[in-house]
């Protein structure tokens, strides 16, 4: 198993494991997949150019995760988003990998912080986070396109190095 930073170019291969996420795992992440199945070939491009994207590979890919700077977050937190491993590939520790390649990218650009929302009822997520060392903060919301749904803060101090 490799993980890879994916780019441009990588659009198609990033827009079929974060579509296949969203049909298997759409509750889980927050997000719908009749949405981002609109998206056209600019759209993923430019995703792929501005928020850093990693796949985890297998023979094909297995899991994915984005890094961001989160709108009114502080400057030095970076911020966990559609993190995602296969069914067939859990419990193998590529979620770890994920996690481990986001923390050191963080770390990388400067930031003191990583964080994340994780919705209540995804405990596979929340234990692989805490298990990582991120702590809850008690920062709650409901789920942005899912009122019905409750979501927490977790953050990761990162080691000064």
């Amino acid at each position: 198993m490799r993980i890879v930073r994916v780019g441009e170019r990588d659009w198609e291969l990033v827009r079929g494991i974060r579509l296949r996420a969203l049909r298997e795992d759409g509750q889980t992440l927050g997000a719908g997949v009749s949405r981002e199945e609109r998206f056209g070939p600019k759209h993923w491009q430019m995703r792929l150019r501005s928020t850093p994207t990693w796949l985890a590979v297998e023979g094909e890919a297995v899991g994915i995760v984005t890094m961001i700077s989160e709108p009114a977050s502080p400057v030095d937190d970076r911020h966990i988003i559609g993190l995602w491993v296969a069914p067939e590939a859990r419990r193998a520790g590529i979620g770890w990998a994920l996690v481990d390649t986001v923390r050191t990218a963080a770390a990388e650009e400067g930031a003191r912080t990583l964080s994340l929302w994780v919705r209540d009822e995804n405990e596979p997520a929340i234990d692989l986070f805490v298990r990582a060392g991120f702590e809850r903060t008690g920062e709650r919301q409901r789920s942005p396109r899912d009122d019905d749904r409750v979501e927490e803060r977790y953050v990761y101090e990162i080691p000064e190095q």
